[in-house]
């Protein structure tokens, strides 16, 4: 048996490889920070799971036994202002421990880095293959924006061509980059694996500008587009505008735009060479293979699903902690009842008082927050670890549990509960909101919020429990 092991399993790109890794002659091991994460994909029971930490080097060296290949597919696009710093760290410590344990091949996925001077974001993800390939052999793909259901490149060009009739845009539009399809990125990937490490190598598929991307998007959604060229708008303020407009965040929407600044073209000679059986996809059918996934709801991963080296919290049940529950005893058996509860937010909305949501995403929004914009990945499927609108689904266990973790700006830490729990024939339908205050302003704020709570949670808890009951006896 040949043992792979993969980082970012639960990110973009490694949800979707190691479920393709899996087969005959192949032991999977994925690298994960919560095990509980991994819980509940299609994929889960096929893998050994391993807990470790890249930040710190916890668990390395016992998730590394045994390993023949690695493959690094995490970075800090949103990491904060040292994320630099951080990646180049993360990658040293993975280096050292494969090096140790005699891991042979290494395959990184990393970006495409322009003729010119390029952007810190770009800049770090070739340091960090340069960190990887100083320890052990390393397959360097280097890729420009990744286009799939899911992904930030497309969503980014998905919102801006919906919603604005025109685009007021930077110069810099007119420059040439060279997207590459979700599938083809997958592809140069499990292949590598049974190939000697190679090296740098340049993918992509054809060339176009990001005006071009923006109207091929418009033609096949049937929508008349005007874009005019604004010569003097600063990368900044672009990014800025992306994350107003679309599901990015401002954090991440800046290294996006700041790959556009200069043409990111990529020299495929090589890839063509090493890779004869992979004939990348243009981009249009690229943007009509992820709007037919969208729409049939069928997104595998989505950009928001990794948690990134930002910090993050668990529920403990200790002093000081404000609760709010409610039940019902709901005339439908407990999975009906978890998937009333399981399937709120995204496109769907909130069961009550909709308004009161849209309105409290706004603000959020306002106070830099992600507001509501996120969504959710899939209108039924919900895993531990994706984001869904301003929360963070802390753990999903159907068909008992569902718990959501606010990511949303607060002055403290919250959290959002629902149970089933099969009682007199049906089942008890038990919603709790509880609250973690962060010195007074968190205390007047719970309080200060409590007499809306009493009636949205309230209005929550029955139409969930309509919901579930009307499901169960159609």
């Amino acid at each position: 048996m040949k043992t792979i092991l993969v980082t970012g399993a639960t990110g973009y790109v490694g949800g979707r490889l190691a479920a393709r890794l899996i087969g005959p002659g192949r032991t999977v091991r994925v690298l994960v920070r919560d095990p509980g994460r991994v819980l509940g994909r299609p994929w889960a029971e096929g893998v050994q799971v391993a807990r470790g930490d890249l930040r710190t080097g916890q668990g390395l060296a016992a998730a590394m036994h045994g390993v023949e290949t690695a493959y690094y597919l995490v970075h800090s696009m949103s990491g904060g202002e040292d994320f630099a710093a951080q990646d180049r760290e993360a990658a040293g410590r993975f280096g050292a421990a494969a090096r140790e344990a005699g891991v042979g091949h290494v395959i990184y996925l990393g970006g495409l880095l322009p003729r010119a001077a390029a952007s810190e974001h770009l800049a770090s993800r070739a340091e960090v293959g340069e960190v990887l390939a100083a320890a052990v052999p390393t397959t360097e793909l280097r890729a420009g924006p990744i286009v799939g259901s899911g992904s930030a490149s497309f969503e980014m060009v998905r919102y801006l061509t919906e919603r604005l009739p025109l685009m007021l845009a930077p110069g810099w539009i007119d420059h040439e980059v060279q997207p590459i399809a979700i599938r083809d990125v997958l592809s140069y990937l499990s292949l590598a694996l049974e190939l000697e490490p190679m090296g740098v190598i340049d993918i992509g598929a054809d060339r176009l500008t990001f005006r071009r991307m923006v109207e091929t998007y418009a033609e096949l959604r049937g929508l008349r587009r005007a874009i005019w060229t604004v010569p003097a708008l600063m990368p900044e303020v672009a990014a800025r505008w992306v994350g107003w407009l679309t599901p990015i965040p401002n954090a991440l929407a800046v290294p996006l735009v700041q790959g556009m600044v200069q043409s990111l073209v990529a020299d495929t000679r090589r890839a063509r060479e090493v890779f004869p059986g992979v004939q990348p996809i243009d981009y249009r059918t690229a943007v009509r293979l992820a709007l037919e996934r969208v729409e049939k709801g069928t997104v595998e991963t989505r950009w928001s699903g990794a948690l990134g080296g930002g910090p993050t919290a668990e529920l403990e049940d200790s002093e000081g902690l404000a609760r709010e529950t409610r039940s019902r005893l709901v005339d439908a058996p407990a999975q009906a009842v978890f998937r009333a509860f399981s399937g709120v937010g995204g496109d769907r909305g909130w069961p009550a008082w909709e308004w009161a949501w849209v309105l409290r995403g706004m603000l959020d929004r306002l106070a830099g927050g992600p507001g509501l914009r996120r969504g959710r990945r899939h209108p039924d499927e919900i895993y531990a670890g994706e984001a869904l609108d301003f929360w963070r689904v802390e753990a999903s266990v159907p068909p008992r549990l569902l718990r959501l973790r606010a990511e949303m700006r607060l002055p403290g830490r919250a959290w959002l509960q629902w149970e089933a729990i099969p009682e007199a024939g049906g089942t008890r339908l038990v919603q709790t909101a509880l609250f973690a205050p962060s010195g007074l302003l968190g205390t007047a704020y719970w309080y200060g919020l409590y007499p809306f709570h009493k009636f949205i949670f309230s209005a929550m808890v029955d139409a969930l429990a309509r919901t579930a009951e009307a499901a169960s006896s159609s």
